[in-house]
């Protein structure tokens, strides 16, 4: 109970208790090591050690670089402290700052698919660990050092740096210089603040305060603006009582003499010291509209809370997660590692450390998407005094900075493999992290070497503007985006959404001059079917499927999008009333299931009920031609609750039926059935059935119904380590997609894409 009260007081939600059972449970500590290579068999060993290993042996020998091709070396980054200056606590030695570096070596994997182990180095010599450290270079691709205190620190990397051939990083330093420079570049921006003319204080004169106060001199800041304090006060020139080189490559030339002094009328306050260090004197003795980045950890110099008493035009930054703007080392050092492991640079220069705090600083900027509203509760920041620094959890992060980095690394000379096609780097990135991005890149390369025009049907919905300003960014094509132009734009500006960028155009149905020919075509649709000429008008100048099914079949626009206000079978309706399926086809849905690096469509599921024998051999052939568009060669598999007649069942002879009737067709596909579903996707349960004609694992999976496909698919989302895309609309004669309600943006651009793809095959 004592922890818990602890806990609340503290505003984290985290126990003592809780922290040391998570650490605990299950194998202790959070890191593993998982081969990426079978090991299964003899062979498999043979390969994977004696005697094959011997073959990359040799050719690293003769050539070193091929290192980076054989072994793990280009996607490893060794995390090494001797534990004194751990977090907040201190000097607590080399055992016990492991648990922060298996942490640091668990960041890099989530956020940017980088390898890493963690190393425990037990001396506080400096000497003793540049040697203990130089030696493992072969190991590596890059050296990220941490909570080592200062000023040994400055020693260890300066000397690493300059004796080894791989990247050398001191997080603690240049993590929180990068991060706190771009949320400064911000700031500056919002306050109409010149980088040559601020005013600038620096409380602390450790690492990370050095680190900041040389990074932002290197971006331009004048330096005879910087005033540096510690805690015998102002550091200025001819002071002699506890300098050091360090200290004194930054002492002002200044009368001040106290952090009091220093203040008065300073633009922005660094604080990387301590708790309570910010008086309110000081505070309100500085210019209008005050930058105060209070990075203290875990308790800053003076709070938001606090500041908010004192002065309201201040923008604030801390480094705490439970705060706006909050200076974290994870959206840095995850990332300049992946650049710079990327282009294999020898180093991390001044200019890749600029070229990440700018990155951060325009990717602030940017429309937030929906990934990063949902982490934060719903909350949507938009860019301003509350949002100049992005946050961790942002998908784009990764497609972003590391593409920055890399290309300061070609440009500075320090890169032994540069990028040429940057554009591709930046999408490949995206599919280290994402299943879906992986899977849809290829849709993506083709849709803009031919980009189509998409009507986003529900305009006036947040989820669609924000879709179609996507769509329109990604160069996919032009987005049209249906609805009432002025409730648009009053929605777009509450939401921080500019609708004024190149490829994006409003559609207002009331005024459009092709209402007419919509209504005359919708009439001649239906007019056999019970509706009447007032009724065809009133679909189509009141309902936005109807509008932009029309835009479609006419040919005004290549293909639409929607679903997020009425659900599926709903907008299905509507869009078939004035779209026909594709001659000879059926219309089905498939959704695509992403599983551990394996990819699978299940169909149908959106569709049909209860599919005749007929009707699933029609499935059958719609999903594995949507197999072969998305670039597999299909493998069916007509699943049932039996397999190969055991056991025997009415249901399942309807699935026996469809493999006849398949048969009889001479379809250009593998398929086989009745299955169940653990002998389609198993080899070696296959393997029991040798006169199974799938020469592998099925890849296409075709329901006996629509309740088993949905339950199967919306089962592997929920459970974990699934993704699922879709249902995709597959069959009808023009490109229609329909996402299910509530659809994310990154998920509404995905079907947006597909429809771009699909138009006119």
């Amino acid at each position: 109970m004592a922890d818990e009260r602890k806990a609340r007081r503290s505003g984290t939600a985290v126990t003592d208790q809780e922290a040391l059972q998570f650490h605990a449970e299950g194998r202790p500590g959070k890191l593993e090591i998982t081969p990426t290579k079978p090991m299964a068999t003899q062979r498999d060993l043979s390969l994977a050690y004696s005697p094959g290993v011997a073959v990359p042996v040799k050719a690293i020998a003769a050539d070193p670089a091929t290192a980076y091709d054989y072994t793990t070396r280009g996607n490893m980054v060794a995390v090494i402290s001797n534990g004194t200056a751990i977090l907040g606590l201190g000097n607590l030695g080399a055992l016990a700052s492991k648990p922060v570096m298996e942490g640091k070596s668990v960041l890099f994997k989530r956020f940017a698919d980088v390898d890493s182990i963690d190393l425990e180095v037990d001396t506080e010599d400096a000497e003793t660990f540049i040697n203990c450290v130089r030696y493992l270079g072969p190991s590596f691709g890059g050296i990220n050092l941490e909570d080592i205190k200062a000023p040994e620190c400055f020693i260890v990397e300066q000397k690493l740096r300059e004796i080894m051939d791989i990247p050398v990083f001191h997080d603690d330093q240049h993590g929180t210089a990068i991060i706190a420079t771009a949320g400064l570049i911000n700031a500056l921006e919002l306050t109409g603040r010149d980088l040559k003319t601020a005013r600038l204080v620096c409380n602390g004169a450790g690492a990370a305060a050095i680190a900041c106060v040389e990074l932002i001199k290197s971006l331009g800041f004048n330096p005879d603006n910087i005033i540096m304090c510690d805690t015998k006060g102002v550091i200025y020139q001819g002071r002699t009582e506890g300098m050091n080189q360090w200290k004194s490559a930054h002492a002002a030339r200044t009368t001040a003499r106290t952090l009091e002094e220093a203040m008065e009328g300073a633009d922005i306050v660094f604080g990387l010291s301590q708790k309570g260090a910010f008086s309110e004197s000081m505070i309100r003795s500085m210019a209008p509209r005050p930058i105060i980045f209070a990075m203290a950890n875990p308790d800053p110099e003076i709070t938001p809370e606090e500041v908010a008493a004192i002065r309201d035009d201040a923008i604030m930054a801390t480094g705490r997660s439970d705060y706006p703007n909050q200076v974290n080392n994870v959206l840095c050092f995850p990332y300049m590692f992946r650049g710079a492991l990327d282009v294999r640079a020898t180093t991390i220069n001044e200019d890749m450390k600029i070229a990440a705090a700018r990155a951060l600083a325009d990717l602030a900027k940017e429309d937030v998407p929906d990934d990063v509203a949902a982490a934060y509760q719903g909350n949507r920041p938009r860019f301003g005094p509350q949002y100049i620094i992005p946050v961790p959890f942002d998908p784009r992060l990764i497609s972003s900075i590391p593409v920055a980095v890399a290309k300061a690394a070609i440009d500075s000379g320090v890169a032994r493999k540069p990028i040429a096609d940057l554009a591709g780097y930046a999408r490949q990135l995206s599919a280290r992290r994402d299943p879906i991005a992986s899977t849809l890149t290829r849709i993506f390369e083709r849709v803009r070497r031919n980009p189509k025009t998409i009507v986003f049907a529900e305009g006036e919905e947040v989820q669609m503007m924000r879709s179609a300003v996507a769509y329109a960014t990604q160069q996919l094509g032009t987005a049209l985006l249906l609805g009432r132009e002025d409730r648009m734009r009053e929605t777009a500006e509450r939401e921080g959404i500019d609708l004024n960028r190149p490829g994006i155009q409003l559609v207002n149905a009331r005024i459009s001059q092709r209402t007419g020919a919509y209504v005359d075509y919708l009439y001649a649709r239906l007019q056999r079917k019970g509706f009447l000429f007032r009724d065809a008008q009133r679909l189509i100048n009141h309902d936005r499927n109807h509008f932009a099914a029309c835009m479609v079949a006419l040919g005004d626009a290549d293909g639409m999008v929607t679903g997020i206000t009425r659900n599926y079978s709903t907008a299905l309706e509507d869009v078939r009333r004035c779209i026909d399926p594709k001659p000879g086809h059926r219309v089905i849905g498939v959704s695509l299931a992403l599983c551990r690096g394996r990819n699978v469509l299940v169909a149908d599921t959106a569709v049909h009920d209860m599919p005749t024998a007929e009707e699933l051999a029609d499935i059958a052939e719609e999903a594995a031609g949507l197999a072969r568009r998305l670039g597999y060669v299909p493998r069916v598999a007509m699943l049932a609750y039996s397999t190969f007649g055991h056991p025997s069942g009415e249901r399942s002879e309807r699935v026996r039926e469809a493999v006849d009737i398949l048969e009889r067709r001479r379809v250009d596909f593998e398929f086989d059935g009745e299955m169940g579903a653990d002998v389609a996707l198993n080899p070696q349960l296959m393997e029991q059935y040798p006169f199974c004609r799938l020469s592998g694992p099925a890849n296409v999976l075709v329901m006996p119904a629509f309740h088993s496909a949905s339950i199967s698919t919306k089962m592997l989302q929920e459970l974990g380590g699934s993704t699922v895309i879709g249902p995709l609309l597959v069959g009808l004669d023009k490109a229609v997609q329909i996402v299910p309600m509530g659809a994310r943006d990154s998920d509404i651009v995905n079907m947006a894409a597909l429809a771009a793809h699909n138009a006119g095959r």
